[in-house]
């Protein structure tokens, strides 16, 4: 299982590949994690919102868990499956499940549409969290509609069970209040803004961006994490653009339509009611790579 200090580097939320038809990919998957693996990542999100995660079903889960174990299997990379829903109990019988899927974590979000308190937040964390595979809890509220306060937010991470923190609430300021008084790990899920949050203090990146130039991402953090800030911030900069132009439109189409243009997955299909990137993106994306 993955533990506390393990919990840093760069991570990836996978896409999900689907062929025109919109059935799973799993050959381009397969290739696609075999390409990120190589690439240095530390770890890889199977069935987050980047892999569409609402429109995936039940067995599908279970072949992209088979692909995902036996592509990290030998290099022991950390496979964390999303398990979060707006029930509690739902969101217990998934992480049941993915521990006996092979997952080494769990990624949790905020409990979304319902909008529940901060206490009632506190609980569905709790509950979850006694399942005994590691909860990396996942704060966005542009998603979810509700915003946790950071008493909240340390309240969870001193549940037992709870690792860590993927942070996309926005702006620096969480992070900024976590790392002052001392924190599980964090990590940076704005991409926008994993530059100014590792130095603020977050343990990594969990970079839905990072699909496609994957190397560029590993080698910012590792000239970060070397004391190299000042080529970080370079490499940094060179990559915004294209991170600017992956979140045009809505995740993960960009990523999608770019891998399929590589030859790394076979189709740039997405599952309605997302749609496939338009014509003026296309060729802003085209002369980007």
């Amino acid at each position: 299982m993955l533990t506390e200090q393990q919990l840093s580097g760069v991570y990836v939320p996978t896409i999900t590949p689907f062929d025109t038809e919109g059935r799973l990919d799993i050959e381009s998957f397969q290739k696609h994690l075999q390409s990120l693996i190589a690439s240095g990542i530390d770890g890889v999100v199977v069935h987050g919102t980047t892999g569409e995660s609402p429109t995936v079903r039940s067995a599908e889960i279970e072949q992209l868990m088979q692909a995902a174990t036996a592509a990290a299997g030998p290099s022991g990379l950390p496979i964390v499956l999303g398990t979060g829903t707006n029930d509690t109990a739902s969101t217990i019988k998934n992480t049941e499940r993915a521990a006996v899927l092979g997952a080494q974590a769990v990624l949790v979000v905020v409990p979304y549409y319902n909008r529940p308190s901060q206490q009632g937040i506190i609980e569905h964390f709790r509950q979850v969290a006694q399942v005994g595979i590691p909860v990396i809890a996942y704060e966005i509220p542009y998603r979810t509609g509700v915003k946790l306060d950071v008493n909240t937010v340390r309240t969870i991470l001193e549940l037992n069970g709870v690792i860590g923190l993927k942070d996309c609430s926005g702006s620096t300021q969480l992070i900024t209040e976590l790392s002052q008084r001392g924190s599980k790990p964090v990590l940076c899920g704005e991409d926008s803004l994993m530059y100014a949050s590792l130095a603020l203090g977050a343990k990594g990146i969990m970079a839905a961006a990072a699909n496609v130039k994957t190397d560029r991402f590993v080698k910012l953090y590792n000239q970060f994490i070397n004391g190299n800030t000042q080529e970080a911030k370079e490499t940094f900069d060179e990559l915004y653009p294209l991170i600017q132009l992956l979140f045009a439109e809505p995740n993960p189409g960009p990523l999608k339509w770019i891998l399929a243009q590589q030859g790394m997955i076979t189709s740039s299909t997405v599952r309605l009611p997302l749609v496939q990137i338009t014509a003026e993106l296309q060729k802003q994306l085209e002369r980007m790579i």
